[in-house]
Parts: C-alpha cells; sequence; structure tokens
C-alpha cells in the first residue's frame, strides 16, 4: 500500500476517504477479508480514527455494500438511458448487471454477503435500495399495466434472478464469460419460449 497513505485523506472528510480505501482494497482482491486496520493504513490514519466511524467490520462492510448498490444502479441507470429506456433498457440493465459483476467481483460478491436489512417483497418504495427501485419501475414494463404491486414484484424477482444466476454462473466459472453470451441470454421478455 506504498504510496496511498496520508495524500489521499482529506481532513473533515474521513469516513468517505475510508469507504474509498475500501472500494479501492476489495479491487485487488476476490473476497470481502479486508480489515479495519487495513482500510486505516491505506489512508493514512490510526486504527482508533477508524472507530469513530465503523464500530466494527461489519459497519465497514455495510458502508462499502452500500456504495457498491449505488455504483451498481448508477451502472444500470446509464445504460438504460443509452438503449433509449422502455424494453431495450430493461434488457441493458440485465446485461448491465452482470457486466458490472464481472468487472467488480469482490464488490459484487460483498453486495450478497451483507445485504440491505429488508426484504423486497416486504419492504416499502422509501425502504428499497435504488437498484431494486429502478428494477420495479422496469419489471412495469413487462406485466399488464393492471398488475397488482405483487405482480410487479415478483416480475422484478424474476428479473433479478436470472441476470444475479448469469452473473454468479460466470464469476464461478462454470461458463465462459462471454459478452456476446450475455447480450444472447438477457433479452427482452417477449423474446423468450414460452
Amino acid at each position: 500500500m506504498t504510496g496511498t497513505g496520508k495524500q489521499n485523506y482529506h481532513h473533515g472528510d474521513l469516513r468517505a476517504a475510508l469507504v474509498q480505501a475500501g472500494l479501492k482494497l476489495l479491487e485487488e482482491r476476490h473476497g470481502d477479508d479486508i480489515g479495519l486496520r487495513e482500510v486505516a493504513r491505506a489512508v493514512g490514519v490510526s486504527a482508533t480514527a477508524v472507530y469513530r466511524h465503523f464500530p466494527d467490520k461489519a459497519a465497514l462492510l455495510r458502508a462499502l455494500a452500500a456504495e457498491g448498490l449505488a455504483r451498481l444502479a448508477t451502472a444500470q441507470r446509464t445504460a438504460s438511458e443509452a438503449a433509449g429506456g422502455g424494453i431495450a433498457g430493461f434488457t441493458a440493465t440485465g446485461c448491465a448487471y452482470v457486466r458490472f459483476a464481472l468487472a467488480h467481483p469482490a464488490l459484487f460478491r460483498l453486495l450478497f454477503s451483507h445485504p440491505p436489512d429488508q426484504d423486497p417483497m416486504t419492504a416499502t418504495r422509501e425502504q428499497l435500495s435504488e437498484a431494486f427501485l429502478m428494477l420495479l419501475a422496469n419489471a412495469a414494463l413487462v406485466v399488464p399495466p393492471d398488475a397488482s404491486a405483487e405482480t410487479v414484484k415478483l416480475a422484478a424477482l424474476d428479473a433479478w434472478a436470472r441476470v444475479h444466476g448469469l452473473a454468479m454462473l460466470m464469476l464461478d466459472g462454470q461458463i465462459p464469460r462471454d459478452d456476446r453470451l450475455i447480450d444472447r441470454l438477457i433479452r427482452p421478455p417477449e423474446a423468450e419460449c414460452s
């Protein structure tokens, strides 16, 4: 970690510096095996300073997961907008999900080893992450206009299960990491076999 030290820390924003250092450390490995002392060293502060913002490792990992979810949502929103929204945008968000997982494997795994506290089927809209809200909005495109909220949530969970399964199969080496395969498997619902 030489060269990263105190140069990256700006007084008054230690929490953000710690999160950024944690994210950088995650990019260098395959799991969430980072500790508070390691993050403190990367930022150039004492381990005691870290505890003012994160009482334990779990709190740091939750903060990293929250930032990861925000980055995933941004990647999906950008992909949807680039595709022009609608069904094409919905498909693009699925492809972005898998590609995000492949580009950031440790962070992606962290998102699900330290998930949000709320079950998406019972959470209120205010409690859902931006990524799941985007999934809900897009899922509404593939169900009848008069579908119940539960039906929309089920459609969102179905879409999530598909892209998450594909991402995990590729991350675990069960199938090849292939952009063309991602594009072929994640397609608009109307193109699927019945």
